[in-house]
């Protein structure tokens, strides 16, 4: 039975339940208003600001997760992760499920540390699927798991030689009701990882780094940015459009990837509509290696050019800069690294993704070089040995 948002809160407050916490405590228990992730991934956000790339994302969670909405502002929910943290989601990723009753205390069980033929994978058992949030670190390179809502009860982790990628686990209570997962590394490249619930087993599942780091042991994602109805930017004198560009470098970088042995997925090779949903889903069915995404820049200063990557997380960071380094080599300007970026390809942590932003389209000088096959092909091979570059780093 559904229920809209506000005709739950009414009869919570016609009951007189209803506090400026949200919630009231009977028994122990208290009474919130509970609904659970629903939909294509659902995602948390810091706060309400937006900007074109939309509201900053906190994390990407798994359906069925189970949240405490606490008010409504515009298209979002606000959920009340921990005492001391919140939360904002899309609307159209929650089900309300009305007023219920919540436990004091959810806690962690036992934990399972071992490996499969592709992952290490760490599995917690939990009282109910928590929302979380993850992190990366480097120096030394570690992932960093907090659990909202959770308390310790974890007194062993079974630990099996067949997580060869794990070094060290363990775990800290930085709140009373925050719960820290720290899993460290062996490399100190992190190659991906994903967070899922096996009924109420939060389990993070920790991609191996290769055997073999080389162009033909590896498959790469080509991203082509825009398509269809979506066309990007615009030349400033020629008109040429953003999407064209995109696909134009994306398929010569994939001949290049190729001739080298790699295997190649290509998220578009046709002039076609994709969502950043539909993009973001058939990669996670393919699985890369790493992913590039083209596309190519624009501002609404003529003056502004240059090359550009992207990456959202710190451990991803080192793909970006060998592959700048390499743009640079084309006589580009610099117009730099940039982290933190809230792009929906940036997103997944799944395995190290690179934005590269060629050029400005609103640049005569960079939009003239842009449409040039030959320059294509050039950028197409500086994305190639930037590639290279950083397979043989992490050697």
């Amino acid at each position: 039975m559904k229920f809209s948002f506000l005709f739950l809160i009414g009869i919570y407050c016609f009951s007189g339940l209803y506090a400026q916490t949200d919630s009231v405590q009977t028994n122990n228990n208290m009474l919130v208003l509970k609904g659970t992730t629903t939909g294509y991934l659902p995602y948390l956000k810091y706060g309400p600001g937006v900007d074109r790339l939309g509201g900053a994302k906190m994390t990407y969670l798994d359906t069925a997760v189970v949240l405490q909405v606490i008010d409504s502002v515009g298209d979002d929910y606000i959920v009340q992760l921990s005492k001391n943290h919140k939360a904002f989601i899309p609307k159209e990723n929650v089900q309300l499920s009305g007023i219920e009753s919540k436990p004091p205390y959810y806690l962690t069980s036992s934990w399972n540390v071992g490996g499969d033929e592709n992952n290490d994978v760490v599995a917690i058992r939990l009282d109910e699927r928590l929302p979380y949030k993850s992190i990366q670190m480097i120096n030394p390179s570690r992932i960093v798991v907090d659990i909202y809502g959770a308390t310790n009860n974890s007194n062993w982790i079974t630990q099996h030689q067949t997580a060869t990628e794990i070094k060290n686990v363990y775990y800290e209570q930085i709140e009373d009701d925050v719960f820290r997962v720290i899993i460290e590394l062996k490399h100190q490249q992190i190659w991906g990882y994903s967070i899922a619930y096996k009924d109420k087993s939060l389990r993070i599942s920790i991609k191996r780094q290769p055997s073999r780091l080389a162009l033909k042991k590896m498959k790469i994602a080509i991203d082509a940015g825009h398509g269809g109805s979506s066309r990007g930017a615009v030349g400033v004198k020629t008109g040429i459009k953003e999407k064209d560009c995109n696909l134009q470098v994306a398929k010569k970088l994939e001949t290049y990837l190729k001739r080298r042995g790699a295997e190649v997925f290509m998220t578009r090779n046709n002039d076609e509509d994709l969502s950043m949903t539909d993009r973001t889903l058939m990669l996670r069915e393919e699985n890369p290696d790493l992913l590039i995404s083209i596309h190519h820049n624009a501002s609404s200063n003529p003056e502004v050019s240059g090359v550009s990557t992207y990456y959202r997380y710190i451990g991803f960071k080192p793909l970006t800069v060998t592959i700048l380094n390499r743009m640079l080599e084309l006589g580009l300007n610099d117009f730099g690294n940039i982290g933190n970026f809230n792009f929906s390809l940036n997103g997944p942590t799944e395995y190290p993704n690179c934005l590269v932003e060629v050029a400005f389209l609103s640049n005569e000088a960079d939009e003239k070089r842009i449409s040039d096959p030959h320059f294509q092909k050039k950028t197409a091979k500086k994305i190639r040995k930037g590639i290279t570059d950083w397979l043989k780093d992490n050697k």
